[in-house]
């Protein structure tokens, strides 16, 4: 009778345990569809801080190779924003801050890193090393995650056609507006390839929760400030 008891006890905190675990994964699961994912959240916003201070010390050494004292001074200076740019890449670091991405329409705003790689990418937004920086003339992409690590992409579905994304950098301000959504497999590297013109192209992956697909949002240069 006292075994049958203890057998009792033990699969009632059985129970209890495996009931509160099941809450616990449906709260983070619901709060992942919602919203993005909790854990990983805490994580990425350490990072963006830390990239935020990357960004500041790559600025000064940007200032101190370009001579001048701030952008006010660079802007006001003989150099063009293909020299600026040129001058900056030479600076850049894989994995810190390069500047930031602003798009008011789906609320966003973030230090963008320079680097796609899997740990790059926990930190925010990564700019693709293979394509040009802004004020060069060509092609810039940037990568972003949906659903970890702030998931600062994860509206990327609803940035509409003649919305503005803002690239502030060091050296120039730079404004895009967008010409159009595409969805291809991540095989078609094509999406980011030069076409004559400076463009800005984001990607991230789609549908949420995969990585079978790539969404990309393509957007023309159309001021520098």
């Amino acid at each position: 009778m006292r075994n049958h008891c203890h057998l009792r006890r033990a699969l009632h905190i059985l129970s209890t345990a495996l009931i509160t675990a099941g809450i616990v994964v449906l709260v983070d699961v619901g709060m992942t569809l919602a919203w993005k994912e909790p854990v990983s959240t805490i994580y990425g916003s350490i990072q963006q801080g830390k990239a935020s201070e990357s960004l500041e010390a790559l600025e000064q050494r940007f200032f101190d190779r370009a001579n001048v004292t701030g952008p006010n001074e660079l802007v006001q200076g003989t150099g063009t924003d293909a020299w600026a740019a040129r001058i900056f890449e030479q600076e850049v670091r894989t994995g810190e801050g390069i500047g930031r991405i602003k798009i008011p329409e789906i609320e966003l705003e973030a230090v963008v890193v320079q680097g796609t790689d899997t740990s790059t990418l926990q930190k925010g937004p990564g700019h693709y090393p293979s394509t040009a920086f802004p004020g060069q003339g060509h092609t810039v992409a940037i990568a972003g995650h949906r659903t970890t690590y702030l998931a600062p992409f994860r509206k990327i579905n609803e940035i509409s056609d003649g919305d503005e994304v803002v690239i502030e950098m060091p050296y120039r301000t730079f404004t895009y507006e967008v010409e159009g959504h595409r969805i291809v497999d991540p095989f078609q590297v094509g999406i980011i390839r030069d076409v004559g013109y400076e463009r800005l192209v984001l990607t991230a992956c789609h549908p949420l929760y995969s990585a079978a697909q790539r969404w990309a949002v393509v957007a023309r240069l159309t001021d520098v400030s």
